[in-house]
């Protein structure tokens, strides 16, 4: 059994109001992306890791970070594509032989080992899971005119993180097929799974610390997430 990660950390991350892309913004002296590698690294799940990235941010990614730290699981680095469903295709093509993949925003420095445990364990079984949590606020559905149009249930809403595991020839044919079409809505891999893969997807527990740093409220969090663990 073979497990590969890959990490997107291709982003502008224009909300970050930065000239530095999110993903190599220091938190505590490191990059933000070097969180995420470094838990994949440590992983006696994982065996290799893709990192896609821009194709300007190849070298640096690859001299700065991969060759710094000694990530020695990262076995490739790729450019990515316009939208982020180009990038994780790139990174599919780029992963070879391997049974399952982690497909992994580089902008969420705060996965654990736990949550790479329960994920593969789950993935044996139903060939796909997403990583989420209960929602913790009532979700309103809106209308084209921001009029609310539905209020679903809480207890079965979730808000969706990564990564996001999948059979690979699940996600590799699924994926392939959706190249085809328009893919424009989708928002995540899930999706094209969903809609090109015929697979029902189990939700499972991540962690509420496991969020996505896109604006800078957002790493002010991270900070002090951070602080905790190394406490």
């Amino acid at each position: 059994m073979n497990c590969t990660a890959i990490v997107l950390a291709a982003g502008q991350g224009k909300r970050m109001n930065s000239k530095i892309q999110k993903q190599f913004i220091t938190l505590k002296e490191k990059p933000i992306l070097y969180y995420s590698l470094a838990c994949f690294q440590e992983s006696p799940e994982i065996q290799n890791i893709v990192l896609v990235t821009g194709k300007e941010s190849i070298d640096f990614c690859r001299r700065e970070i991969v060759e710094a730290y000694g990530f020695s699981k990262v076995k490739k680095i790729v450019p990515g594509g316009k939208e982020r469903y180009d990038s994780v295709h790139q990174g599919l093509l780029a992963c070879g032989d391997c049974s399952y993949v982690f497909i992994h925003d580089g902008a969420r420095p705060f996965i654990t080992q736990e949550i790479l445990a329960r994920a593969l364990k789950t993935v044996k079984e139903y060939k796909a899971c997403v990583v989420g949590m209960p929602s913790k606020d009532t979700v309103k559905i809106a209308d084209e005119n921001q009029m609310i149009a539905e209020t679903p249930k809480r207890s079965l809403v979730w808000t969706i993180q990564t990564p996001q595991v999948f059979s690979y020839p699940l996600i590799r044919a699924a994926y392939d097929k959706a190249r085809k079409d328009n893919m424009e809505s989708i928002t995540d891999d899930a999706m094209v799974a969903e809609l090109y893969g015929n697979v029902k997807i189990p939700l499972i527990e991540g962690s509420y610390e496991n969020i996505k740093i896109t604006t800078p409220e957002d790493l002010l969090i991270a900070e002090k997430i951070l602080e905790k663990r190394m406490k």
